[in-house]
């Protein structure tokens, strides 16, 4: 497909190696103005941000994702598939299903487990794909957070296609028996793109939510205060 895509309007060479993807626009925005030197605006269909920029002197984009694996799925595929970006960061908010995470805790998943038939939509040998974080990312994030002194928890996330449920927590309590950190929404997607391209993935979160005590993090919240986790992923460059 040539570029630009239906998607992305920007021209060849306006994405770095590197993309951090937050689901929110505004805080890709947040990030850019933030954090870059020099950022530039390189796409903005559908209000889907997308900035490149320059961070202590190395090229990283940052780039809204949406919300959900459909739209994790159409950006990442183009990035990986079209505008030759080689890894892809989602820094997000997830909903803790541990009892051991709280609000502002910095999760990073090793896997994605999904009840989204979002693998499956590929050509694959008969079986259940995996989607599994790329280990070279994950040595990066885990050395970042070192570095920084930031406590990151890694292990196994649940990607959802649904937000709202009514099965009254009985799901939720059946993933935690099976050890799941917390649930988000897109990186089984953004983790299936990564190894049908080739290329690498990683999902980190900032818990936002609690599922079994109800506490949560306002919407500006999310917006602006996740600086701990977004410093994290930009050290990794």
């Amino acid at each position: 497909m040539p570029i630009p895509t239906p998607h992305i309007t920007a021209k060849e060479g306006d994405f770095a190696k590197t993309v951090l993807m937050p689901g929110d626009p505004l805080r890709a925005q947040f990030i850019a103005e933030t954090y870059l030197d020099n950022p530039a605006l390189v796409s903005q269909v559908r209000g889907m941000l997308a900035f490149t920029g320059m961070y202590k002197g190395k090229p990283v984009s940052v780039m809204g994702s949406g919300m959900g694996m459909p739209s994790m799925g159409i950006y990442s595929y183009e990035l990986f598939n079209f505008y030759d970006v080689e890894n892809i960061v989602r820094i997000g908010s997830a909903g803790a299903i541990s009892l051991d995470l709280d609000l502002g805790d910095i999760v990073m998943g090793a896997g994605a487990c999904t009840d989204s038939n979002y693998p499956a939509i590929y050509g694959r040998p008969p079986g259940l794909f995996a989607p599994i974080a790329s280990y070279s990312l994950m040595q990066k994030a885990a050395a970042s957070a070192e570095k920084l002194g930031i406590k990151l928890v890694a292990g196994n996330v649940l990607t959802t296609d649904a937000f709202y449920t009514d099965d009254d927590l009985a799901g939720a309590k059946a993933w935690q028996r099976m050890g799941i950190l917390a649930v988000e929404m897109e990186a089984a997607a953004l983790y299936t793109n990564a190894a049908l391209s080739g290329k690498n993935g990683l999902c980190i979160c900032t818990i936002s939510d609690t599922l079994f005590t109800g506490k949560a993090m306002s919407a500006e919240t999310r917006q602006t205060s996740f600086t701990q986790m977004m410093e994290l992923a930009l050290g990794m460059l």
